[in-house]
């Protein structure tokens, strides 16, 4: 029996969490639950934004009333998960030791693991990432889960200035910041690849990927990150 609890979050939403362990299982439980709510109130759902293992149900008061809604949500608990496996999305990174004036973090990243520059980058293009939630900022997917030996913490002071695209680590994520920004994570190269287009906001269209989708990485030569449309702004680091 999945266990889960419930409250309100301002007048017109409920926002659910589930009491399980983020990970792929919940995963596939948030979108099983997704789906029973869209089936029952199809009508008076605004949005659903997932996360980790928390659920956030926009609704239109006029319709249906978060109370009601409380009180009704131990009857839309999934009987099954539903297959969560989104789409594979492949991303390309310009790694720092490829970058004229590099290496970004990857040297404090090989020191603080104990891996060489060669070690990080492969096992860091090893792993197909889940996208477990979208926040921060438009187009910034929280990725897991990262390999065991490239885990480490957050840098000790953040930068003021991260530069757009830039593929970054931390403690057990990796992701890639879609426009400059502060920022503190560690940063072992940069995508090309748009995140984000603002002139398409509220359209699936704005960002490549979503929740439950799955993400690699695999590596260019600085030539190929201008060439696909790369910005030299990491220069300014």
């Amino acid at each position: 029996m999945i266990e889960l609890k419930a409250c309100l979050a301002g007048e017109a939403a409920v926002m659910l969490y589930l009491q399980q362990a983020p990970g792929p299982d919940c995963l596939s439980t948030l979108h099983a639950f997704s789906q029973q709510l869209q089936q029952r109130y199809a009508d008076a759902i605004l949005e659903l934004l997932p996360s980790y293992h928390s659920l956030l149900i926009q609704l239109n008061p006029e319709r249906l009333d978060p109370l009601q809604l409380m009180a009704e949500l131990p009857k839309a608990i999934p009987e099954y998960s539903a297959d969560a496996t989104g789409r594979l999305i492949e991303l390309p990174v310009c790694y720092g030791d490829e970058l004229d004036d590099g290496p970004l973090d990857l040297i404090e990243v090989s020191r603080f693991t104990g891996l060489t520059v060669a070690e990080v980058k492969r096992l860091h293009q090893s792993q197909t990432y889940l996208v477990y939630a979208i926040g921060f900022a438009p187009g910034f997917a929280y990725l897991g889960e990262l390999p065991a030996p490239l885990r480490m913490p957050r840098r000790a002071t953040p930068r003021a200035r991260v530069p757009k695209g830039a593929v970054a680590i931390a403690e057990q994520q990796t992701a890639v910041y879609p426009a400059a920004s502060p920022g503190g994570w560690n940063l072992l190269g940069l995508c090309p690849i748009p995140l984000f287009q603002p002139e398409l906001a509220g359209q699936a269209e704005a960002m490549p990927f979503r929740h439950g989708d799955q993400v690699r990485f695999y590596p260019i030569s600085q030539q190929e990150f201008i060439r696909l449309g790369g910005d030299s702004c990491w220069a300014e680091l």
